[in-house]
Protein backbone atom coordinates (compact mmCIF):
# COMPACT_ATOMS: atom_id res chain seq x y z
CA UNK A 1 0.00 0.00 0.00
CA UNK A 2 1.43 3.64 -1.16
CA UNK A 3 1.59 6.11 1.78
CA UNK A 4 3.00 9.05 -0.45
CA UNK A 5 2.29 10.67 -3.83
CA UNK A 6 4.99 9.41 -6.46
CA UNK A 7 6.62 12.77 -6.27
CA UNK A 8 6.88 12.47 -2.92
CA UNK A 9 8.43 8.98 -2.99
CA UNK A 10 10.66 10.26 -5.94
CA UNK A 11 12.06 13.14 -3.47
CA UNK A 12 12.48 10.93 -0.19
CA UNK A 13 13.79 8.56 -2.71
CA UNK A 14 16.85 11.66 -4.21
CA UNK A 15 17.01 12.80 -1.21
CA UNK A 16 18.21 9.13 0.48
CA UNK A 17 20.75 9.05 -1.92
CA UNK A 18 22.55 12.03 0.37
CA UNK A 19 25.28 10.77 2.47
CA UNK A 20 24.02 10.57 5.97
CA UNK A 21 20.54 10.56 5.07
CA UNK A 22 18.08 7.63 6.20
CA UNK A 23 14.82 6.80 5.21
CA UNK A 24 13.47 8.81 8.28
CA UNK A 25 15.52 12.01 7.65
CA UNK A 26 14.57 12.02 3.67
CA UNK A 27 11.08 11.70 4.82
CA UNK A 28 11.03 14.43 7.42
CA UNK A 29 13.13 16.75 4.66
CA UNK A 30 10.42 15.78 2.10
CA UNK A 31 7.70 17.12 4.62
CA UNK A 32 9.68 20.10 5.40
CA UNK A 33 9.84 21.01 1.85
CA UNK A 34 6.12 20.31 1.19
CA UNK A 35 5.04 22.61 4.16
CA UNK A 36 7.78 25.37 2.79
CA UNK A 37 5.96 28.70 0.36
CA UNK A 38 6.38 27.57 -3.39
CA UNK A 39 9.60 30.62 -3.94
CA UNK A 40 11.94 29.09 -1.20
CA UNK A 41 11.63 25.49 -2.93
CA UNK A 42 12.37 26.73 -6.03
CA UNK A 43 15.01 29.59 -4.44
CA UNK A 44 16.34 25.82 -3.08
CA UNK A 45 16.49 24.00 -6.35
CA UNK A 46 17.63 27.02 -8.14
CA UNK A 47 20.82 27.23 -5.48
CA UNK A 48 21.73 23.35 -6.33
CA UNK A 49 21.31 23.82 -9.68
CA UNK A 50 23.44 26.91 -10.27
CA UNK A 51 25.79 25.55 -7.67
CA UNK A 52 26.22 22.38 -9.93
CA UNK A 53 26.63 24.62 -13.00
CA UNK A 54 29.04 26.87 -11.76
CA UNK A 55 31.37 25.35 -8.73
CA UNK A 56 34.72 24.42 -10.25
CA UNK A 57 38.16 23.66 -8.97
CA UNK A 58 40.26 26.27 -7.87
CA UNK A 59 42.80 26.63 -11.10
CA UNK A 60 45.69 27.32 -8.24
CA UNK A 61 44.81 24.61 -5.16
CA UNK A 62 41.94 22.42 -6.43
CA UNK A 63 39.53 23.71 -3.88
CA UNK A 64 35.81 24.06 -4.85
CA UNK A 65 35.01 27.71 -6.22
CA UNK A 66 33.19 29.22 -9.02
CA UNK A 67 35.78 31.80 -9.59
CA UNK A 68 38.68 30.83 -11.77
CA UNK A 69 40.72 31.51 -8.56
CA UNK A 70 39.45 30.71 -4.80
CA UNK A 71 39.26 33.42 -2.47
CA UNK A 72 41.82 31.91 -0.43
CA UNK A 73 44.41 31.73 -3.73
CA UNK A 74 43.55 35.35 -4.63
CA UNK A 75 44.34 36.71 -1.25
CA UNK A 76 47.14 39.47 -0.98
CA UNK A 77 47.50 38.74 2.70
CA UNK A 78 47.88 34.57 2.38
CA UNK A 79 51.92 33.24 3.20
CA UNK A 80 53.09 32.38 -0.77
CA UNK A 81 55.90 30.19 0.84
CA UNK A 82 53.70 27.68 2.89
CA UNK A 83 51.23 25.04 0.93
CA UNK A 84 49.03 22.94 3.51
CA UNK A 85 47.68 19.49 2.04
CA UNK A 86 44.57 18.16 2.98
CA UNK A 87 42.04 15.63 1.97
CA UNK A 88 39.20 17.43 0.59
CA UNK A 89 37.70 20.41 0.75
CA UNK A 90 35.79 20.17 3.90
CA UNK A 91 39.51 20.02 5.67
CA UNK A 92 40.37 23.22 4.24
CA UNK A 93 37.16 24.67 6.20
CA UNK A 94 38.07 23.21 9.01
CA UNK A 95 41.81 24.26 9.18
CA UNK A 96 40.17 28.01 7.79
CA UNK A 97 37.81 28.02 11.20
CA UNK A 98 40.64 27.81 13.45
CA UNK A 99 41.73 31.55 12.13
CA UNK A 100 45.50 30.32 12.58
CA UNK A 101 47.07 29.23 9.44
CA UNK A 102 47.57 32.22 7.08
CA UNK A 103 49.21 30.34 3.97
CA UNK A 104 47.85 28.67 0.87
CA UNK A 105 46.75 25.21 0.34
CA UNK A 106 46.22 22.19 -1.81
CA UNK A 107 43.46 19.77 -1.95
CA UNK A 108 44.32 16.21 -3.14
CA UNK A 109 40.43 15.20 -3.27
CA UNK A 110 40.93 11.52 -2.00
CA UNK A 111 43.94 9.97 -0.43
CA UNK A 112 46.22 6.52 -1.77
CA UNK A 113 44.20 3.39 -1.24
CA UNK A 114 45.86 0.69 -2.62
CA UNK A 115 42.84 -1.64 -1.22
CA UNK A 116 40.08 0.59 -3.22
CA UNK A 117 42.26 0.90 -6.12
CA UNK A 118 42.92 4.62 -5.68
CA UNK A 119 46.48 5.43 -6.98
CA UNK A 120 48.38 8.36 -7.18
CA UNK A 121 47.40 9.44 -10.30
CA UNK A 122 43.87 9.30 -9.08
CA UNK A 123 44.14 12.49 -6.51
CA UNK A 124 45.62 16.01 -7.25
CA UNK A 125 49.33 14.96 -6.71
CA UNK A 126 50.63 15.92 -10.50
CA UNK A 127 48.65 19.56 -10.21
CA UNK A 128 50.86 19.96 -6.58
CA UNK A 129 54.07 18.85 -8.27
CA UNK A 130 53.24 21.26 -11.00
CA UNK A 131 52.37 23.84 -8.43
CA UNK A 132 55.88 23.63 -6.46
CA UNK A 133 58.01 23.76 -10.08
CA UNK A 134 56.53 27.21 -10.68
CA UNK A 135 56.06 28.66 -7.12
CA UNK A 136 58.01 29.70 -4.42
CA UNK A 137 57.35 27.71 -1.55
CA UNK A 138 59.98 26.95 1.41
CA UNK A 139 57.60 24.46 3.61
CA UNK A 140 54.87 22.13 2.83
CA UNK A 141 52.62 21.02 5.93
CA UNK A 142 50.84 17.54 4.95
CA UNK A 143 47.52 17.55 6.95
CA UNK A 144 46.02 14.10 5.33
CA UNK A 145 44.17 12.14 8.23
CA UNK A 146 45.95 9.55 11.23
CA UNK A 147 43.92 6.61 9.11
CA UNK A 148 46.40 4.14 7.11
CA UNK A 149 45.19 5.74 3.84
CA UNK A 150 46.36 9.32 5.36
CA UNK A 151 49.40 8.32 6.37
CA UNK A 152 50.38 6.32 3.03
CA UNK A 153 49.73 9.40 1.24
CA UNK A 154 51.75 11.64 3.07
CA UNK A 155 54.99 9.18 3.45
CA UNK A 156 54.54 8.88 -0.35
CA UNK A 157 54.34 13.16 -0.96
CA UNK A 158 57.11 13.53 1.75
CA UNK A 159 59.67 10.77 -0.52
CA UNK A 160 58.48 12.96 -3.75
CA UNK A 161 59.61 16.45 -2.26
CA UNK A 162 62.18 15.29 -0.22
CA UNK A 163 64.66 15.78 -2.86
CA UNK A 164 63.57 19.00 -4.14
CA UNK A 165 65.11 20.44 -1.22
CA UNK A 166 61.43 21.79 0.53
CA UNK A 167 60.85 21.25 3.76
CA UNK A 168 58.35 18.82 4.39
CA UNK A 169 56.37 18.73 7.68
CA UNK A 170 53.41 16.42 9.46
CA UNK A 171 50.57 17.79 11.28
CA UNK A 172 51.06 16.63 14.78
CA UNK A 173 48.20 14.27 16.13
CA UNK A 174 47.21 13.36 19.54
CA UNK A 175 44.33 13.42 22.72
CA UNK A 176 41.69 15.45 21.67
CA UNK A 177 40.50 18.13 24.68
CA UNK A 178 38.41 15.96 27.15
CA UNK A 179 39.99 12.30 26.10
CA UNK A 180 40.85 9.95 29.01
CA UNK A 181 44.02 8.38 28.08
CA UNK A 182 42.58 5.11 29.01
CA UNK A 183 40.23 5.07 25.72
CA UNK A 184 42.95 6.37 23.16
CA UNK A 185 44.38 4.04 20.93
CA UNK A 186 48.25 3.41 21.10
CA UNK A 187 48.82 4.94 17.67
CA UNK A 188 46.87 8.24 19.06
CA UNK A 189 49.08 8.53 22.06
CA UNK A 190 52.16 7.66 20.38
CA UNK A 191 51.98 10.51 17.33
CA UNK A 192 50.97 12.88 20.73
CA UNK A 193 53.58 12.60 22.40
CA UNK A 194 56.00 13.28 19.08
CA UNK A 195 54.10 15.98 18.13
CA UNK A 196 55.07 17.67 21.78
CA UNK A 197 56.33 21.05 22.44
CA UNK A 198 58.00 22.89 24.80
CA UNK A 199 55.87 24.86 27.54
Amino acid sequence: MEHYSRQMEALMEELGKLPGIGRKTAGRLTYHLMNQPEEAVEALAGALVAARKNVRFCRCCCTLTDQELCPICRSDNRDRSLIMVVENPRDLAAYERTGRYQGLYHVLHGVISPALGVGPSDIRLKELMQRLQEEAVREVIIATGSTLEGETTAMYISQLLKPGGILVSRIASGVPVGGDLEYIDEITLYRALEGRRAL
